[in-house]
C-alpha cells in the first residue's frame, strides 16, 4: 500500500480540528503563549487522533465499502491482504501521543487524550454509530476531550472555562455532522447507518440543528456571564452565534443539500472564528 494511503488513514482534517479545538483550550487558560508546548500539544494531539482514525478505517471497512464517500478508501477496497495489520500502527500513534502528553505534560494531558481516543474508537465507532441516531451526539465527546487536554497542559486544576468550552464543542459536534448527514444522507441509507435525516427526514434534522445550535450559543456565551472570559468574547461569541443561527434558519426554510452543505461549512466557520474570539479575548486581557 503506498505511503499516501497510510496517510489518508490518519483523517488528517480531523486530525487538525482536534489540535486547535486544544489549542483553543490552552490560550483560554494561558497568560503567556510557549509556542514550543503548543507544538508538542498539536503533534500530541494528531497522534491520538490518527490512532482513532486508523482504527475507524479498519473497523468500519465493510460500511465504508457500500457508501459512495467512502468506497475509495483504502482499507475499504482491500488495499492490504491482512487490514488488521493497521491495528499495530494505531497501537503506535497512540502510544507515542500518549507518551508524549505526559512526558512533555503531565497526566491529565495524556488521560484527556486517551478518553479523546476511547470515545470515538469505541464509544462511537463500535458501540453506537450502527445502534442510535444518538451516535454523533454522545460520540461527540471525543472532541470535548481536545480543549480539556489543552488546558490541562497550563493549568491542570483549572475546571470551569475548560468544562464550558468542551461543552460548546460537544454541542457544536452534532450540528456539523447532521448536516453532513443531509448531503449523504443516501449514502447513510444504503450503509443502514441509524443518522438523524435518514429516521426523521431533512425538515426535522434541519429543525433539530437549529435547536442544537441555539443551545451551543447559549452555552458559548456563559464564560463571559459567569467572568471567565471578558465582553469582548462575550459580544463576538454572540455575533458569531447568530450568524450561524440564520444559516441555520435558512436550512429549516429550504431543507436542500445545498443548504445543508453551506451549514456544513458555516459550522466550521463557527468554530474557527470561535477560537480567533478566544484569542482576542485573551489578548486584551
Amino acid at each position: 500500500m503506498p505511503i499516501r494511503s497510510y496517510i489518508e488513514l490518519f483523517k488528517m482534517r480531523i486530525g487538525v480540528m482536534i489540535a486547535l479545538s486544544a489549542v483553543m483550550g490552552y490560550c483560554a487558560i494561558a497568560h503567556h503563549f510557549d509556542a514550543a508546548a503548543m507544538a508538542v500539544l498539536v503533534v500530541a494531539m494528531m497522534l491520538g487522533s490518527a490512532a482513532a482514525s486508523v482504527f475507524n478505517h479498519w473497523y468500519d471497512r465493510d460500511i465504508d465499502r457500500m457508501m459512495v464517500r467512502t468506497s475509495k478508501r483504502p482499507l475499504a477496497m482491500n488495499a492490504l491482504e491482512r487490514p488488521e495489520q493497521v491495528l499495530l500502527i494505531a497501537a503506535a500513534l497512540l502510544a507515542a501521543g500518549l507518551g508524549l502528553a505526559w512526558w512533555m505534560f503531565n497526566p491529565m494531558v495524556a488521560l484527556h487524550l486517551f478518553l479523546g481516543v476511547f470515545f470515538y474508537a469505541i464509544v462511537y465507532t463500535v458501540w453506537l454509530k450502527r445502534r442510535t441516531w444518538l451516535n454523533i451526539v454522545i460520540g461527540g465527546a471525543a472532541g470535548s476531550f481536545a480543549v480539556l487536554a489543552g488546558a490541562a497542559a497550563v493549568d491542570p486544576t483549572r475546571l470551569l472555562l475548560p468544562a464550558l468550552l468542551a461543552i460548546v464543542l460537544f454541542l457544536w459536534t452534532p450540528s456539523h455532522f447532521w448536516a453532513l448527514a443531509i448531503m449523504i444522507k443516501d449514502d447513510y441509507a444504503r450503509a443502514n447507518l441509524p443518522m438523524l435525516p435518514v429516521l426523521a427526514g431533512d425538515a426535522v434534522t434541519a429543525r433539530v440543528i437549529f435547536a442544537n445550535s441555539l443551545l451551543m450559543i447559549v452555552v458559548a456565551a456563559l464564560p463571559w456571564w459567569l467572568g471567565e472570559m471578558g465582553a469582548v468574547y462575550g459580544v463576538l461569541s454572540m455575533v458569531i452565534g447568530a450568524a450561524l443561527l440564520w444559516c441555520n434558519w435558512r436550512l429549516i426554510c429550504r431543507p436542500t443539500r445545498e443548504w445543508a452543505r453551506r451549514n456544513f461549512f458555516a459550522s466550521m466557520q463557527y468554530l474557527a472564528a470561535l477560537f480567533v474570539v478566544v484569542l482576542i479575548d485573551v489578548g486584551l486581557q
